[in-house]
């Protein structure tokens, strides 16, 4: 069984390794381009097409990367930014992937497949906010900053609005429930931290946070509860009871 020190030991290393990883897979070098076949955009495309359908990402990023580079302006340009999106998001290089959206929505503000970037960048920020290496060990990381998570609630806000008959937006929307509660729940995880340490208006002020501003998740009773409890401990009677009778308001619509 491994002890404290050495589990801590062995997270450095797993950590040091995955980073190393991902430095050495996040795009392309020059090399890596001169390695493909001189060939036309079309035959290039089709190959990159197979490969990426294979599910070889690594190859497949070197081929697009390389028709990206060789045929800025061909017939493919387009497609291809979309399928390198998909690659780097499916390799885990999600800050090549952001970067790629970005370039694509700045250069084609008006292009028919705008929902589907705009999808793929709350994807994408949502890996992002992801840590597969504390998820390994089990450890439970709401209380982690949710700066990627609001990021990835915007982009699909952005598509849910501007794009209502996408075929991507009933996805989006399942997307956003999660992540309303995502947000909200690290609201709460802040306020207890605060509430445990007796800092009671801080607590108070994230749990009212959460009633404002996330309101429609899941979590609303509990931030009244913290609101309730905060209050009392401050010796705010009328608003404690203002938080309790609320609370009791939301349960009977429930």
């Amino acid at each position: 069984m491994i002890n404290k020190i050495g589990k801590r030991a062995f997270a450095i290393v797993f950590s040091v390794s995955i980073l190393s990883l991902g430095a050495c897979s996040s795009a392309p070098d020059q090399e890596d381009i001169q390695r493909v076949p001189n060939r036309s955009a079309q035959a290039l495309y089709e190959d990159a097409k197979e490969t990426l359908d294979s599910g070889l990402y690594a190859r497949a990023i070197e081929l697009l990367s390389a028709i990206d580079s060789r045929y800025p302006f061909g017939p493919f340009s387009k497609q291809v930014q979309m399928d390198l999106v998909y690659a780097h998001y499916q390799s885990g290089n999600t800050e090549q992937a952001l970067a790629t959206i970005d370039r694509f929505i700045r250069l084609n503000p008006n292009h028919k497949d705008l929902d589907y970037m705009y999808y793929m960048r709350g994807l994408v920020n949502i890996k992002a906010d992801k840590n597969a290496f504390q998820e390994y060990f089990g450890i439970d990381r709401a209380d982690r900053d949710a700066n990627r998570t609001r990021v990835a609630f915007t982009d699909l806000s952005t598509l849910v609005k501007r794009f209502p008959q996408s075929g991507y937006a009933p996805e989006a929307k399942r997307r956003l429930v999660w992540l309303l509660n995502r947000m909200a729940r690290y609201e709460l995880k802040v306020a207890t931290y605060y509430y445990e340490r007796e800092a009671y208006l801080a607590a108070a002020n994230r749990g009212k946070f959460v009633v404002e501003h996330y309101s429609q998740s899941s979590y609303l009773n509990a931030a009244l509860d913290m609101m309730q409890k905060s209050y009392e401990k401050l010796g705010l009677t009328e608003l404690s009871q203002n938080a309790k009778k609320a609370q009791a308001l939301n349960k009977r619509t429930q």
